[in-house]
């Protein structure tokens, strides 16, 4: 077996001694890492605002989404759902377009 030098995540060992040196500065220095942090120059992250708007906005497009699954559901059932194949066609051939590209 032969060992590399490398942990689990890939880092080398010096890598891996300045991570900690870094957190261990942190500590000391006051800074968070958590959701909210503030550095000695007075500059603040925060993301929890922001990952509440998000987390509203996603929920309110989930429950219209849910509103026209619903509704495409009764057209199916009743046998009034007929889906144009072109534009499904083109969507799905745009989409798997811009997954590709960088």
């Amino acid at each position: 077996m032969r060992i590399d030098g490398q942990n689990l995540t890939g880092a080398t060992p010096a890598e891996s001694g300045r991570a900690l040196e870094t957190e261990k500065s942190n500590r000391s220095q006051g800074v968070q890492t958590g959701t909210s942090a503030t550095d000695k120059t007075g500059d603040r992250v925060e993301l929890s605002s922001t990952l509440e708007t998000l987390s509203r906005a996603l929920s309110a497009s989930g429950s219209e989404r849910s509103s026209r699954i619903q509704a495409l559901a009764a057209q199916y059932q009743s046998g009034n759902y007929y889906p144009d194949s072109a534009s499904t066609a083109r969507s799905m051939i745009s989409e798997a377009l811009l997954a590709e590209s960088p």
